[in-house]
């Protein structure tokens, strides 16, 4: 996580799991000291929003921003909080900025393209390879253009979360690695981090290509 930039993005189809890695990076950030900002800009997806965590990570001392309406009031509404440009503009901050899953969800960060400046943050594509619209090269590739014309920004690194809730198994990583490989091949972007639950992080092979990043379901009840 040392060489991210300080701006960090992520996006992803719905089922990626993309918010829960978001809420992870937050919340690791905020263990080692970091101060933390972290920006729910899903104005798309009613379910398992970041917002719903913000009592846990406020305990973290991790700003949480929702939208423009409060977190409470009109917390369905698409409206998003302009409260974020502060934490961008602070150098000193980490700012997580867990976007909607498709374009219509993506073009919330048009209204902040002043502040998002090549070079000074990554963006991340969470893919789940066990995902029906992300399975395959050609649709995983789709929905990243997709993403980069709605955002105006380019994706930086691909995140393999190929995963099956606490089902998930050393092969689905490996399965979800090979297309993480070739869609970076295809956009030239590196994979940056394979993220998973820890039991299964200590069964990986060394080789993985990526970061291995360990995560905890905060997002998902426990008899989820």
């Amino acid at each position: 996580m040392l060489e991210d930039k300080r701006i960090k993005i992520f996006i992803g189809h719905y089922g990626s799991g993309k918010t829960e890695v978001a809420v992870n990076f937050a919340m690791k950030l905020a263990d080692e000291g970091k101060k933390v900002a972290l920006a729910d800009l899903d104005i798309v997806n009613p379910y398992f929003r970041s917002r719903e965590k913000t009592v846990d990570m406020e305990e973290k001392g991790i700003t949480v921003i929702g939208n423009s309406l409060g977190m409470k009031q009109g917390v369905d509404l698409p409206a998003v909080s302009g409260g974020i440009v502060g934490p961008i503009m602070d150098k000193d901050c980490e700012v997580i900025l867990d976007v909607g899953g498709n374009e219509v969800g993506a073009r919330s960060l048009t209204r902040f393209q002043r502040y998002l400046i090549d070079g000074e943050y990554d963006m991340f594509l969470v893919l789940n390879a066990n995902r029906k619209e992300t399975q395959t090269v050609e649709d995983a590739l789709a929905h990243a253009r997709e993403i980069e014309y709605a955002s105006r920004k380019k994706i930086t690194g691909i995140i393999n979360n190929t995963h099956l809730l606490k089902e998930t198994s050393v092969e689905d990583v490996l399965r979800g690695e090979e297309l993480a490989l070739q869609v970076s091949e295809v956009l030239q972007v590196p994979i940056k981090y394979t993220s998973v639950l820890e039991k299964v992080a200590r069964q990986l092979p060394d080789n993985i290509h990526g970061e291995v990043f360990p995560i905890e379901m905060y997002m998902r009840e426990v008899w989820m």
